[in-house]
């Protein structure tokens, strides 16, 4: 279903609370509404949100780069209103923020996926793919990193690891 063509921007304080309410929704961990609002303050530059004509949240990127590696992106959640799922967007967001590594001097991006998440996987390939980056995976995080009260124990994360980026996309090589 498409709701109209989404803009994509860096966030304000004021989008804190419409993505807590998405990541809720979109069945993510969620951490507190006072997270995602700080992290619109302090890491607007390196995150993205989408929104539809209708001024309706449609996605958002979160990542920062890393103190002790500065010249790594990490990406920290990926989010898609499930009525704009098919159109594209967490791609679309990943090369909005991508498209801006050069001028931070980032060479690297990494995020943690889990063995399951086929759909990341498939996004973090393309996206290497399409920068001509190396794409390399390895163990980071187990289940016991991630204590639970009840419920299903979390599943163990995986580093995805991409780099090093050139300059330019490989289209605009071509």
């Amino acid at each position: 279903m498409s709701r109209g063509d989404v803009r994509l921007t860096h966030p304000t304080a004021e989008d804190g609370p419409r993505m807590w309410r998405l990541a809720g929704e979109a069945g993510m961990d969620v951490n507190s509404p006072y997270a995602y609002t700080l992290w619109c303050r302090d890491f607007a530059k390196t995150s993205v949100i989408g929104y539809d004509d209708a001024g309706r949240l449609a996605s958002y990127v979160t990542g920062y780069v890393r103190p002790d590696s500065p010249d790594t992106y990490f990406l920290w959640q990926v989010a898609v209103d499930s009525a704009f799922r098919g159109q594209r967007l967490a791609r679309r967001m990943l090369d909005f923020v991508g498209d801006g590594f050069a001028d931070m001097g980032l060479r690297y991006l990494e995020a943690t996926v889990t063995p399951d998440n086929t759909a990341s996987r498939a996004l973090f390939a393309s996206f290497a793919r399409d920068r001509d980056a190396e794409i390399e995976w390895s163990p980071l995080f187990t289940g016991e990193h991630f204590p639970q009260e009840g419920g299903a124990p979390h599943e163990p994360e995986e580093l995805v690891r991409i780099g090093p980026f050139g300059e330019g996309t490989s289209q605009e090589r071509a």
